[in-house]
């Protein structure tokens, strides 16, 4: 049933995207400081490449910011039908497949697993077990999703780089979830190689990888379990450096990564964006700079720790939070971060139900997406409004994602508990009450 539907999904989806290409819409997304940042613009690519074409290193400047692996990968535009449009599309369809394959996947782990430890689940939590109909279901709206979702049509139409980053980050869940140690760690490499900040997946990733082995661990901190880890660190490392060490191959000297990396870390353009460094940074004393910037920078970082610790039994789940993060504390975000976890979002669709905040969550984001390029006409067009009108929308974005993120992390641990403790709760003295998850 799933796959007439996936088929739908994808032609439909393709259909409008290349009917859309046809209007002024592309156009007008790609000047949307929403969906392109420096780090992900189309015209900045077109820069590098025309650069590289005279025999002038693209790193040279401070325009061009993409890698150069993936840069000789983009001149290919030029010698295919349709040119960077195919591309992007094409892009998008696979994602849309990956996408598919990792709804099957992730249904099938989850629904084994519950097998496994059914006899640690209360008699009367049977409501909120997962049933085959949700495993039929569920690649059904990751697809929806996708090639219907506005984030990822206005990512496509803008030819963000961006969708580059996600479709690596999506070959890594799905080979994670086969237990593929070596095609997960490079497919993670390349992701983290493309914009550094994923990274960070390989803690979640790592973990899951050695519960795939040992589906019933005495010990996460064993020797078995470091030796995994380690393993699966090396692994990723290796073909980091690899990639690394190709383009310095190609580029004769280490000058990409000042313009890639350097760019990323140090965040020296303020040209504004969905986050919150750039309207920070540009009120910042210079003196105070590097002191801020390390600060902004560790929070992408800094809470993979305490989530490897709560999570350690449900790494997946840490992966789909990392992404948020990610999402939310990096230097350069955009809409196509947006389209990677909303498309993944369906994955916990047997949590929802335990969410308290959807109402609100989804109207701040409608209002973001209306809003924001009117506040940003009225800013540098109309000379009627000023800067912090569109920080206020960027800030209300982020307290969106910020507000969805804890929300679903609370519904998520409030499930566990009901599954393993039944849905009515009461005390020693039989009065029914009410649990609250601090």
């Amino acid at each position: 049933m799933a796959t007439p539907v996936l088929i739908f999904c994808g032609i439909s989806g393709t259909l409008l995207r290349i009917l859309l290409f046809y209007t002024g819409i592309p156009a007008w997304l790609r000047e949307r400081k929403e969906v392109v940042t420096p780090l992900t613009s189309w015209e900045r690519v077109l820069e590098g490449i025309s650069l590289q074409k005279r025999f002038i290193s693209p790193y040279s400047g401070d325009i061009f910011h993409e890698t150069p692996l993936l840069l000789r990968c983009l001149r290919l535009a030029e010698h295919i039908p349709g040119g960077s449009q195919t591309i992007f599309i094409v892009v998008d369809i696979v994602i849309g497949i990956l996408l598919h394959k990792i709804a099957n996947e992730f249904s099938r782990s989850e629904y084994n697993r519950q097998n496994r430890e059914l006899s640690k689940y209360s008699p009367k939590a049977k409501s909120l077990l997962i049933s085959g109909r949700d495993i039929v279901n569920l690649p059904i709206a990751v697809s929806v999703v996708h090639f219907f979702g506005p984030y990822s049509i206005a990512t496509c139409l803008a030819q963000s780089t961006g969708v580059f980053t996600n479709l690596a980050v999506l070959f890594c869940w799905l080979y994670t979830l086969k237990g593929n140690v070596l095609l997960s760690c490079l497919s993670l490499a390349v992701a983290a190689y493309q914009s550094l900040y994923p990274a960070v997946f390989i803690i979640p990733v790592a973990t899951h990888l050695f519960l795939t082995s040992n589906p019933k661990p005495d010990s996460f901190t064993s020797k078995a379990a470091i030796q995994n880890y380690t393993r699966t660190v090396l692994v990723f490392a290796v073909c980091l450096a690899g990639l690394l060490g190709a383009s310095f191959s190609l580029e004769g000297s280490w000058a990409f990564l000042r313009s890639t990396y350097g760019f990323i870390l140090g965040v020296p353009d303020l040209t504004p964006n969905v986050g919150v460094f750039w309207y920070f940074f540009t009120e910042m004393f210079e003196h105070f700079r590097i002191f801020f910037v390390c600060v902004f920078q560790i929070n992408t970082f800094i809470y993979s720790i305490p989530l490897a610790i709560k999570l350690r039994e449900r790494p997946l789940f840490q992966l789909y939070v990392a992404m948020f993060l990610v999402s939310i504390f990096k230097s350069y975000p955009s809409y196509a971060d947006t389209a990677l976890y909303l498309s993944l979002l369906p994955l916990w669709r047997h949590v929802f139900g335990y969410l308290r905040n959807m109402m609100v969550v989804s109207v701040m984001y409608m209002v973001v997406a209306v809003v924001a390029p009117i506040l940003w006409h009225l800013w540098i067009y109309a000379a009627s409004a000023n800067a912090n009108f569109y920080f206020a929308i960027t800030l209300t974005f982020s307290t969106a994602q910020i507000f969805l993120l804890t929300d679903l992390l609370y519904a998520f641990l409030r499930y566990e508990y009901d599954l393993k403790h039944g849905i009515e709760h009461f005390l020693p003295n039989g009065k029914k009450t009410s649990v609250m998850l601090d």
